[in-house]
């Protein structure tokens, strides 16, 4: 029995996977489950659509991803913190703050995209951070943390 899986299935498949089972194995587990679909003619034009569809979209955002990617590479970034005398920030420069400060500029990035080597920031300088725009893009751009002394 052919079926179409609807979700991922450990040591079965992966989600829109048309794959063979026994009839009793489908029958009575994944189709009233939910888990799958039986595999018709009618389903699988309808699955060979929606993932036509799905990678037309998918190239739309890589492509969308790769232009701010670019973007990003180009960016001069510059944040200030307050600093002691030796350049040692009085708090840190996390994700959130370089989120604020691009999302400032336009992009709109989540905290979570953004990965900053040992996640915290707490000296002035030069720093590369790594950000995720898609799960095939992920670009690394440099940004400067400068100390404003504190008398």
């Amino acid at each position: 029995m052919e079926v179409i899986l609807k979700q991922d299935v450990e040591n079965l498949g992966y989600k829109d996977d048309i794959i063979t089972v026994k009839n009793g194995y489908g029958r009575n587990y994944l189709i009233p489950q939910k888990v799958a679909a039986l595999a018709t003619v009618s389903a699988k034009k309808v699955l060979a659509e929606d993932l036509k569809q799905r990678a037309h979209k998918e190239t739309k955002a890589i492509e969308s991803a790769t232009s701010t990617a670019e973007a990003l590479r180009k960016i001069d970034l510059k944040m200030t913190a307050k600093a002691g005398k030796e350049g040692k920030l009085f708090g840190a420069i996390t994700n959130v703050h370089v989120t604020e400060k691009l999302n400032e500029l336009g992009y709109g990035l989540e905290k979570k995209s953004i990965q900053i080597p040992g996640n915290t920031i707490k000296a002035a300088g030069k720093y590369t951070a790594k950000v995720r725009l898609h799960r095939e893009v992920v670009v690394d751009f440099t940004f400067e943390v400068v100390g404003e002394l504190v008398k």
